[in-house]
């Protein structure tokens, strides 16, 4: 059993929005992510999807890519992201219409595959240059309480004995310094952060990865991942690109070496005086 993340999915089947308009390196993009998907993850495997998941503006027009999802090998856990209009605040509405092999989060958590993952979208925070008090302050506020909610659900299913993966669609670090919801995150001796929402080479270039503050931390958006899932626990112990999740994770554990199969660069190592953050190169397109 192995389990995988990938964010940014970004379908249009309903209604088709070319992705190749952010660049050439999205063309034909679903069909590879379903190529690579098919060939790497097993029925029995769980596939971790931090948000962005469907370009739908209702939940009718995001069935077919939820269909679609379901019809690729394992069990999946999904969050949203800031373009999922059609998921709603409270996932519960959202249940009774998901195929059997996906479940939805939104400020709570489930207990699967060995690990409790729990989730919310996130937002963007003070530190951000562009975050306007008079719109983002009360989301903000929200998804601060939202992934507080979550993270006690997660410990309620968790009783200490299994690892607590957390979702989040938006980076928990801004200019390499943790915001709150990375505060909260160490806090509650979460294992691993996977979060998307980086389309950028700057952004890939700048995202913090490996250990901060006692969470592994893994950018998972689909284009910086060769539209490909990536590891987050399991598979062949002779890929350096692999750590065994714990309920204590070691201070010192990153994520390191060469990942033939998604071209990763070995990671770098950038000193701050608070703590240490470990900044991954981009994948090629």
């Amino acid at each position: 059993m192995t389990i995988w993340a990938i964010a940014d999915l970004h379908l249009s089947t309903v209604q088709p929005k070319p992705m190749d308009v952010f660049g050439d390196h999205w063309h034909n993009h679903a069909e590879r992510i379903a190529t690579a998907w098919r060939a790497q993850v097993a029925p029995d495997d769980l596939v971790l999807l931090a948000g962005d998941i469907s370009w739908a503006l209702k939940l009718p027009a995001a069935l077919p890519d939820l269909h679609w999802i379901a019809a690729l090998p394992g069990t999946k856990v999904m969050i949203r992201g800031n373009h999922d209009y059609w998921y709603p605040r409270k996932p519960a509405p959202l249940r009774k219409h998901l195929p059997e092999s996906i479940i939805a989060l939104g400020g709570d958590a489930v207990a699967t595959h060995g690990v409790v993952v729990c989730g919310t979208r996130g937002w963007l925070t003070p530190d951000f240059v562009g975050f306007d008090p008079a719109t983002d302050e009360r989301i903000y506020r929200r998804e601060l309480g939202m992934l507080d909610t979550a993270l006690a659900h997660a410990h309620r299913l968790a009783r200490g004995s299994q690892p607590i993966i957390a979702l989040l669609h938006f980076p928990p670090f801004v200019n390499h310094y943790p915001t709150a919801f990375a505060q909260r995150l160490s806090a509650a001796g979460v294992a691993v952060c996977l979060y998307g929402h980086l389309h950028r080479r700057e952004d890939w270039a700048a995202a913090v990865q490996g250990n901060v503050d006692g969470v592994r931390y893994q950018l998972t958006a689909c284009d910086y991942l060769n539209f490909a899932p990536t590891l987050v626990r399991g598979g062949s112990q002779n890929s350096p690109s692999v750590l065994p999740l714990s309920t204590n994770p070691p201070c010192c554990a990153i994520l390191s070496g060469r990942n033939s199969r998604l071209g990763y660069a070995k990671v770098g190592l950038l000193q701050h005086t608070r703590f240490s953050v470990y900044v991954a190169s981009p994948a090629p397109a």
